[in-house]
């Protein structure tokens, strides 16, 4: 064996060892979720065939040809038995792609399919997707919903101008998709999630209207339409169900985040919300029920968030931040979310439909103001002494 050889056979070991390492939940939680101690996906998960090139003359150093940066804010979708996750794997070129990677249990053993997902393009050429949510909708397809972004030639100068659509796709395998034409808004639109089922007759989406590509503006959180058809989806009107506050985790702004699980008491939202802090912008989730009868009308809304970034989750590429779009209920009723930190990794906490109905039904709401929040504690306390 060549000293090439001895060490591929090496880095093979290695990386077999990250892909196999179990995972475990952490200890001493808040009783409405278990976090884990490892990460499920990280750039090093991702295949040693995507990044090296094994033929030794051509790379006798064994340099990585192709260096991965990220795994972060992954769909999800239970798929054949098996948890999977539609992940949005940035490269060292800053470019995004998506690829599947799936796992027996859904909490380790993630594995990258061989090659990542070939997305065809709009009629206008994206320079950049990411950030999948994917949805298992009642007309027999399985949608994904995306960003694409664009660089804004409007401002021909300005190298970071970008415009944001929400692009649409579908498929039946999750190999091979067919592109569907880019929503159109008003607005732009870089958050946007399809329910699962059809509302009168229509196809309904949680979109989020921005004045820019950045900036919230006149957007006022979580938004819903309804459109005809979604091979030509189109959003004549557009209201908002999910409202910013301010001096709350969703001053800057709210959006949807993988698509609400239907439960006998209503549907669960899981969703992130954005506020300014001395050191940028702080990312968090928190959760909302709406009614069965209405998926637009708020019967519970916890105050604050529901997590938040902890210990290493708080480092990374984009500091200080949490974000999902992608979580699984199976039929016992345990839920997977699938939640990345700072924009650098994939991470997993498990909880139950029951805890999750359970936290937004009694959880006490956001009133707004301090003196609101201490009375709030001190009837807990009293109700405490008995």
């Amino acid at each position: 064996m060549t000293d090439f050889e001895k060490k591929v056979q090496a880095l093979r070991a290695h990386h077999e060892e990250l892909l196999s390492r179990k995972n475990e939940p952490l200890d001493w939680g808040n009783g409405i979720y278990e976090k884990y101690k490892y990460p499920i996906v990280t750039a090093e998960h991702t295949p040693l065939e995507w990044r090296y090139d094994f033929n030794e003359k051509d790379n006798p150093y064994l340099m990585q040809r192709i260096m991965m940066n990220a795994a972060l804010n992954s769909g999800a979708i239970k798929w054949k038995d098996k948890y999977v996750i539609i992940v949005r794997v940035e490269g060292a070129d800053r470019k995004s792609f998506f690829a599947v990677a799936e796992s027996p249990n859904g909490i380790d053993n993630f594995r990258f399919w061989e090659e990542p997902v070939t997305m065809p393009d709009d009629v206008i050429p994206a320079t950049n997707i990411y950030d999948m949510r994917i949805t298992q909708h009642e007309d027999g397809w399985i949608y994904g919903v995306f960003c694409a972004e664009r660089h804004d030639d409007c401002c021909p100068g300005d190298l970071s101008a970008a415009t944001a659509t929400a692009a649409i796709a579908r498929t039946k395998d999750l190999k091979n998709w067919e592109r569907l034409p880019d929503l159109k808004s008003k607005s732009q639109q870089r958050n946007v999630v399809l329910h699962p089922e059809f509302v009168d007759g229509k196809y309904a989406f949680y979109t989020r209207p921005q004045d820019g590509f950045i900036d919230t503006g006149s957007g006022g959180g979580i938004g819903w339409a309804l459109v005809d058809d979604i091979t030509n989806a189109v959003v004549t009107e557009e209201k908002i169900i999910n409202a910013r506050h301010y001096h709350t985790i969703m001053e800057v702004k709210n959006g949807e985040g993988p698509h609400p699980i239907k439960t006998d008491r209503g549907w669960l939202h899981l969703a992130h919300g954005v506020r300014g802090c001395a050191s940028g912008l702080r990312y968090v989730l928190y959760m909302y029920m709406t009614a069965l009868d209405d998926p637009t009308r708020v019967i519970a809304q916890p105050g604050g968030y529901f997590l938040v970034p902890e210990g290493i989750e708080y480092i990374g590429d984009v500091m200080n931040v949490v974000f999902a779009n992608g979580w699984i209920a199976d039929p016992d009723g345990k839920v997977f979310i699938y939640y990345a930190s700072s924009d650098t990794r994939m991470h997993v906490a498990t909880s139950t439909i029951d805890r999750l109905i359970d936290y937004c039904m009694n959880t006490p709401e956001d009133g707004f103001t301090t003196a609101a929040s201490v009375e709030t504690i001190k009837r807990l306390i009293k109700k405490n002494k008995g």
